[in-house]
């Protein structure tokens, strides 16, 4: 997984305080400024090890937290991506491989949205899902015209 960028034999490295004033005003897209690599722990937690060790091990719990509950949304009702995204971004704020993850997913999923809006793949997605719905109402017909419609409370015990 190339999460640096789309030349080959680059690797993302994170960036050194002095490195991170230059990648303020890089620009991601044209709306906001790409943050650099680390952590977002407050400066007085960042001065003692042990605090910000249990500050990362808090996060890391909380994160799994949530992306447990994501999971476990999938085959339930919930919204079971969107809040494995939000345990991702949660861990993205200490960690420098979620950071990289979340970079990686948004440029995925903003190339995807700009493929979809292609009209050739409008055209496309539209004409499938009108065959479908045909099939569909064909299918349903069939099984109407060949079983019938019986309604709960008419049904006669055997």
């Amino acid at each position: 997984m190339n999460t640096g960028s789309d030349e080959p034999g680059e690797v993302a490295v994170a960036a050194d305080d002095a490195d991170k004033a230059d990648k303020a005003d890089v620009t991601v897209g044209a709306e906001q400024p790409e943050q650099g690599l680390g952590s977002r722990a407050p400066a007085f937690i960042k001065a003692r090890r042990a605090l910000h060790l249990s500050w990362q091990v808090g996060i890391f719990v909380v994160g799994l937290a949530v992306v447990v509950v994501g999971i476990v949304m999938l085959p339930l009702p919930g919204p079971g991506w969107v809040v494995i995204f939000a345990g991702m971004a949660i861990w993205a704020t200490e960690f420098v491989w979620a950071q990289l993850v979340l970079r990686w997913t948004k440029r995925k999923v903003t190339e995807a949205a700009q493929k979809a809006l292609d009209p050739r793949v409008r055209r496309r997605n539209i004409t499938l899902t009108v065959i479908g719905l045909v099939i569909v109402g064909a299918l349903v017909g069939v099984y109407l015209w060949k079983f019938g419609v019986v309604l709960p409370w008419q049904i006669k015990n055997q």
